[in-house]
């Protein structure tokens, strides 16, 4: 599940997981302690500070194939290179989902959540880094708009899951 941040991944992406009864994993839980100091602080994160990050998500996703679980695993991945670097490319089983709103709309939502590292400020370098999946990319949008359960119903439909 990715987004810049504010898109409602963590949400969806603990519904969606729930419902299909597989494992979740935040990927904000994979920050190293510096990241989370830095966006607290309102510096945006670089592609440096990123890779240790990106690492962890991917052994995890890693694992879970390994393993025959599936799970749901939240990301910004605002890049394709960080998609790629995700999912090595192109792997088998992984389905990587978009969750696609305007800044207005995110900024509000940011504006409403209390408690998140995460400072509103940093949301337009989301914007500025943010590469929308390009048409060649195995990647489903999904329009943030509406209530968590009917996003999580339309991916469930769109990827044809139980």
């Amino acid at each position: 599940m990715t987004g810049v941040s504010g898109s409602g991944k963590s949400t969806v992406g603990r519904l969606l997981a729930e419902r299909l009864g597989w494992d979740f994993a935040d990927a904000d839980d994979f920050h190293p302690p510096a990241n989370i100091a830095k966006m607290r602080a309102g510096t945006a994160l670089t592609d440096a500070d990123r890779g240790p990050w990106l690492d962890a998500i991917s052994a995890w996703i890693a694992g879970r194939l390994a393993e025959g679980r599936p799970g749901v695993v939240t990301s910004s991945a605002l890049k394709r290179a960080y998609r790629d670097r995700l999912t090595a490319g192109r792997v088998p089983g992984v389905h990587v989902v978009f969750l696609d709103g305007d800044r207005d709309l995110i900024a509000a939502r940011m504006r409403a959540r209390k408690g998140h590292f995460f400072k509103p400020g940093l949301l337009d370098s989301q914007f500025r880094d943010l590469e929308r999946p390009a048409a060649d990319e195995p990647v489903l949008h999904v329009p943030v708009t509406g209530a968590p359960d009917e996003i999580v119903t339309r991916i469930v439909k769109a990827l044809d899951l139980p």
